[in-house]
């Protein structure tokens, strides 16, 4: 037996789902499973997910087999991420509330006034005014 044969048969494939800086992840990317949870969660199927996000057909299937063998720890993981991700959300909007009031206080921009007229008539016509 040749050295390359002994190599080659010692060679293990890269797992598809690996633990980053960033949580879960698809390896070879910057895709976390958390992204891909807020897509089943929202009852999309795995085919529109994988087409969504460029993945492989063996990438899509190893990460939903991944998810199914360890669905309690990846479900926990992914409750703690959104729940830190609504905090994130909180804290900058609490800390920009003044800025955005000054904001919204500032007269309109002079030549602006057709535009802010059809924005106004756009958001009454989806009844947001």
């Amino acid at each position: 037996m040749s050295d390359i044969q002994s190599l080659s048969e010692t060679v293990t494939p890269q797992p598809t789902v690996i633990r980053t800086s960033r949580g879960l992840s698809i390896a070879g990317t910057r895709i976390t499973l958390y992204s891909l949870l807020d897509y089943l969660h929202a009852g999309w199927p795995p085919h529109l997910i994988r087409d969504e996000f460029n993945l492989t057909e063996s990438q899509i299937s190893e990460v939903m087999q991944y998810i199914e063998t360890h669905r309690d720890e990846v479900e926990t993981e992914y409750q703690a991420v959104l729940q830190q991700a609504e905090e994130n959300q909180h804290y900058w909007e609490v800390r920009n509330k003044e800025r955005l009031a000054r904001i919204a206080a500032l007269p309109p921009k002079p030549g602006q006034e057709r535009l802010r007229a059809k924005l106004q008539a756009a958001k009454e016509k989806l009844g947001m005014s």
